[in-house]
């Protein structure tokens, strides 16, 4: 049995409240997982009106198919012309939560298509990026602090909050979250046109994460049962921990829209971060939109009590805990915690059925990390050189760093379950799971050493 349970009980939503303006977007549900309450926030009032003229004029291909500000490099005069200060009208409206999260998602997207158009220009000129926008002007930097603050984001674009999960809307609302009617919102290059690459980077997260709800039952339903030693719904909890993603974005395409989602933090186009006028007299740093902000995967990770290796690549892990919705991350943390108080992964292999479906899940963490390598191999490494991934953190390395952790969590399940049970107690799958996983971890050395040995950087032992 697992150890006594002591923590403090998590509120999840099973109505998730869609009409609540009072509660924050992002709560987490059984029935909709880590998407927000509600689907996003389309339209602005009237207050707004000039932003959304700003917005829709923005991409480099607008929603009419003509050519917008940023395919003409104006974007960033064109806004200090005629965008006003319009913080008074976001404290007007400042007890609508998921209109404060709309709001953030907006100027998340102003303040990175003004800092880094100069980038994208030279990159479309077949230029290294050079240097950003240093200063963010006080008609977006005091702006986006205020509806950041109100919806608890820091005040730059993030996973979640703006890009991609609070991005989405249904071409058809009775055809619900089908891939298919899935539409974007916002976009920088080509994507309020739903075939393009832009929209299939994002839109490909929007409907892994729609399949979430299951998975936050499954976690929660595996302690309650670890918690009060009932194996069969144990198992039952530990065969909803099951997600997977793989591809709609074609890797050619993703560079011409990634220059837009770079953050300020180690990036070379902000050597000394970036001013936020009448916010900040010193230069802020934040890192830039990255999938590793989801929340599912970390949820996998504490969990199954997947440990990570001390090193620099794990603090990097650590910080990207903050660029989350506030819900997600104590939600992420009760689950850490819970999940080490009732030594979850030592009740797992207590049992051949629970050590077995405990490797399966494993194995699904092992999946996503592997294609993500594999997203990051094909769309970045073989396209460009340079050596940060958006968030900030070493394009080479940081993958492999909790890939690794995954594979060598595999292999110790593995001889533990096989010494407890018997290999031939367990069933075959298990078997050839873990002969799979060590063919792999030789293959992922041997990667992670070329484009080391290629790029000049060390490998850090992975």
């Amino acid at each position: 049995m697992g150890s006594l349970d002591f923590s403090t009980p998590f509120n999840v939503l099973h109505d998730t409240k869609p009409e609540d303006t009072t509660l924050p977007a992002f709560m987490v549900s059984t029935t909709r997982g880590f998407l927000p309450r509600a689907d996003p926030v389309v339209s602005l009032p009237s207050d707004f009106s000039v932003l959304e003229s700003l917005l829709s004029r923005m991409p480099v291909k607008t929603a009419d198919g003509t050519p917008g500000l940023l395919a003409s490099y104006t974007f960033g005069e064109t806004v200090l012309k005629e965008l006003p200060d319009l913080t008074d009208a976001i404290n007007k409206h400042q007890h609508h939560l998921p209109l404060m999260n709309a709001l953030y998602r907006d100027y998340s997207f102003l303040a990175s298509a003004y800092l880094l158009e100069p980038c994208h220009e030279r990159h479309m000129k077949g230029e290294s990026y050079g240097l950003g926008r240093q200063t963010l002007p006080a008609v977006i930097s005091l702006p986006i602090s205020r509806c950041a603050q109100l919806a608890g984001f820091k005040p730059f674009m993030e996973y979640a909050g703006s890009y991609a999960l609070f991005n989405y809307r249904l071409e058809d609302p009775q055809k619900g979250m089908e891939y298919s009617n899935l539409r974007l919102i916002r976009a920088f290059e080509h994507g309020l046109d739903h075939t393009s690459s832009e929209a299939g980077f994002v839109l490909v997260h929007v409907n892994m994460v729609q399949n979430s709800g299951p998975l936050v039952d499954g976690a929660i339903s595996a302690m309650d049962a670890c918690a009060t030693n009932e194996r069969d719904s144990f198992d039952s909890g530990l065969e909803k921990v099951v997600q997977t993603m793989w591809g709609k974005s074609k890797p050619n395409d993703y560079n011409t829209f990634r220059t837009f989602i770079f953050g300020i933090t180690n990036q070379s186009m902000f050597p000394h971060g970036v001013v936020y006028e009448g916010v900040s007299e010193e230069p802020l740093s934040f890192r830039g939109e990255s999938g590793a902000n989801d929340s599912m995967i970390p949820l996998c990770d504490n969990l199954l009590q997947i440990s990570m290796p001390s090193t620099p690549l794990t603090t990097i892990l650590k910080d990207f805990r903050s660029y989350r919705p506030g819900n997600h991350r104590e939600f992420l943390e009760h689950v850490l915690t819970r999940s080490a108080a009732l030594d979850l992964k030592t009740y797992a292999l207590a049992a051949p059925s629970s050590a077995a479906l405990y490797l399966h899940a494993l194995d699904q963490v092992r999946d996503f990390r592997w294609r993500h390598w594999c997203f990051t191999r094909e769309y970045i490494l073989k396209k460009t050189p340079h050596p940060t991934a958006t968030g900030g953190s070493p394009i080479v390395t940081w993958l492999p760093n909790q890939l690794s952790a995954v594979l060598d969590a595999m292999v110790d399940v593995w001889e533990r379950a096989a010494a407890a049970h018997g290999a031939p107690g367990l069933p075959p799958s298990c078997a050839e799971l873990i002969e799979a996983v060590l063919a792999q971890r030789e293959t992922l050395r041997k990667e992670v050493d070329k484009y080391c040995a290629e790029r000049g950087v060390q490998s850090g032992g992975i």
